[in-house]
């Protein structure tokens, strides 16, 4: 579980989170839902312990800690529990697979026989002699799932997932995502409806850093009356666009 605790997050000149409480379950993947520069960039940052919130707290709790981590406090240990795949990832091209899974085990203290049980989840035993570099897109991809997971992350965090594959390899993703959700906490975000459609258990929509909403996609549509979650999201961004702070949303 991981909490948000009247969470800002400010930058020099503006606000990029806005007072933001909600907690993400074990057990459900949650969508985080808003147009470019929402937001949602920003918010996966801190719960990752990339940055730090301006007010409010983050806390995770943890399994292997057996407590309530604060992400200020020990922000080591929350980079340690969670899995941050990022939607452009810094990864060594010159390594090969196996090598660069081993590296991401010494940095975790964690064992190798990780690597192998990693390799199998996420579909990498015909390339995993491979320097990166050479790797298709899609094989890239699950590199990049593979490192968040390999020192038994608790918590995996998604930016962007679906960003430059082709439909093949994205239901490939989202078949992984669904069966890594049995035993994670899974937040990811995106701004394709299609996306948030076909993954979610729980939704938040974003907008201007603010959370306009949230919950399953019947409630959404519920407390919005419209009958569709796209024509929600339409209904709720374009009036906190036009209207902005003044806006009313809707409780998460």
């Amino acid at each position: 579980m991981i909490e948000l605790v009247n969470f800002s997050k400010n930058y020099s000149h503006y606000r990029a989170v806005k007072n933001l409480s909600y907690k993400f379950e074990k057990g459900l993947i949650t969508g985080i839902l808003g147009p470019n520069g929402a937001g949602k960039t920003t918010l996966l940052k801190a719960l990752t312990a990339r940055h730090f919130a301006s007010e409010g707290k983050v806390l995770l709790e943890s399994q292997k800690y057996g407590k309530i981590i604060d992400a200020q406090e020990n922000p080591e240990a929350v980079r340690d529990i969670t899995g941050f795949v990022e939607e452009t990832p810094s990864i060594p091209e010159e390594y090969t697979v196996l090598e660069y899974l081993g590296f991401i085990c010494s940095l975790h203290s964690c064992s190798k026989k990780n690597i192998e049980k990693t390799i199998e989840l996420c579909s990498l035993d015909e390339v995993k002699n491979k320097k990166i570099r050479t790797l298709s897109k899609g094989y890239k991809e699950r590199v990049n799932f593979a490192q968040a997971l390999v020192y038994n992350s608790e918590v995996l965090v998604l930016d962007e997932p679906a960003s430059g594959l082709d439909p093949s390899q994205i239901v490939k993703m989202r078949s992984l995502v669904k069966e890594l959700s049995k035993n994670h906490t899974i937040i990811l975000s995106t701004h394709l409806m299609q996306e948030a459609l076909s993954l979610c258990d729980r939704i938040i929509i974003l907008n201007h850093g603010k959370a306009l909403i949230s919950g399953t996609i019947d409630q959404i549509c519920s407390k919005t009356e419209c009958s569709s979650l796209e024509e929600a999201f339409f209904k709720l961004t374009s009036s906190h666009d036009k209207n902005g702070e003044d806006d009313e949303t809707l409780p998460l």
